[in-house]
């Protein structure tokens, strides 16, 4: 029972501790795409009024195109960004539980002396 509940007690400590990772990762990301969608749309609007002015095009045409080619690069992104594999959670426990796996099959093959 003892080894039962040292592996139950790991996975909860290990259990926590990517909770915290991934908040802290995800908090920053959000943070980040934050910072970074202002900063892209007021650089995007100063870009295709500059452009307006400087040519004789209208700004709305100027702003469909703009948004045409985010489209299409939205798409470009979304059908290569599934590529990377994850990285597998609780790898401490999957090897304190192979270890576990090895101990028990080692256990059972060997003879039973009757001493």
């Amino acid at each position: 029972m003892s080894l039962i509940a040292s592996r139950i007690e790991l996975i909860q400590l290990e259990a926590r501790e990517t909770a915290r990772q991934r908040a802290r990762r995800v908090i920053g990301l959000l943070m980040a795409a934050l910072c970074l969608f202002f900063t892209w749309a007021l650089l995007l609007a100063g870009v295709i009024a500059a452009v307006s002015s400087a040519s004789d095009w209208p700004w709305y045409w100027l702003t469909i195109g703009a948004a045409a080619l985010h489209l299409l690069l939205a798409l470009l992104f979304l059908s290569g960004g599934s590529s990377n594999p994850a990285e597998p959670a609780f790898p401490l426990t999957r090897a304190e539980f192979q270890k576990d796996r090895e101990w028990i099959e080692n256990f059972q093959k060997k003879p039973k002396s009757n001493a």
